[in-house]
């Protein structure tokens, strides 16, 4: 069932990306980030990028928008069930959004697609993690909706690698390292020790992927002699409805590659 039978690294990714059913999806990651990694998968494909509109998702997903998303209160076990299956969906989509990073942009160096495809293969065993521990609340992936903002991002910045590193890893991905102390409490109240311990591997692996998106970003600015503290608060002010609320996990964000002057920035923006 999860044979390699693409021959090259951006028809691999795509196929990642559009594969639908979250098994499914995690195995043909591994596989592809194990070939990629033994140096069995070439980078060239006949086919040119196009834009994955709708990336592959289970079909008991439904899709709404933020407002109408179920409370997720972790003071009750259905309470928790509802916020790990918000953590879970966002994996899920970080998944697809590693995928995406490497099918896209197709001219970066080596060390680019390296540091993607092990984003892609992280995601899948957080997912793998989160699912489980939602698994052992009663509930599985698709038993309640989720929204599609993390999607939206990737299809508003498909155009540029620069603005893509920009505005998911040191943006959306970055939001998740500020809320992820405050979740791990409520879990902590709540008694569930086990769950605040999957956190704590999410934001260490995290802290990293947006390390990764911020040494792209920079690598991206300078190719380009663009100042990259200015040219990220542009692209925040751009594609942003509103600055980053905090409070932030400044030593995580400091550990990921923000400076002073950018946290500085966002403390007093938001």
């Amino acid at each position: 069932m999860h044979a390699m039978k693409d021959d090259n690294l951006f028809d691999s990714a795509l196929t990642c990306l559009l594969s639908c059913e979250a098994e499914e999806k995690v195995a043909l990651t591994r596989a592809t980030a194990a070939a990629w990694r033994e140096r069995r998968l070439p980078r060239a494909s006949e086919a040119p990028a196009v834009t994955v509109t709708e990336p592959g998702r289970p079909a008991r997903l439904r899709l709404v928008r933020p407002r109408e998303l179920p409370r997720r209160r972790p003071d009750s076990v259905e309470g928790r069930a509802i916020l790990f299956h918000a953590l879970t969906h966002i994996e899920f989509n970080a998944i697809n959004l590693a995928w995406d990073a490497v099918y896209r942009f197709r001219d970066m160096p080596d060390d680019y697609y390296d540091d993607w495809v092990r984003v892609a293969a992280e995601e899948a065993e957080h997912f793998e993690l989160l699912h489980r521990h939602l698994n052992g609340l009663g509930a599985r992936y698709g038993d309640w909706p989720g929204h599609n903002g993390l999607w939206e991002m990737a299809l508003k910045t498909a155009h540029d690698p620069l603005v893509r590193m920009a505005l998911v890893p040191r943006c959306l991905e970055a939001r998740g390292l500020d809320v992820n102390p405050g979740i791990k409490a409520k879990l902590a109240a709540a008694g569930d020790s086990a769950g605040g311990a999957l956190l704590d591997i999410i934001l260490r692996d995290e802290v990293g992927h947006v390390a990764i998106g911020d040494r792209w970003f920079r690598y991206l600015c300078a190719q380009r002699d663009i100042e990259p503290e200015g040219r990220y608060r542009e692209l925040l002010d751009a594609y942003m409805k509103a600055p980053p609320k905090g409070p932030f996990h400044l030593e995580a964000r400091r550990r990921a590659g923000f400076s002073e002057a950018e946290l500085a920035y966002l403390q007093g923006a938001g």
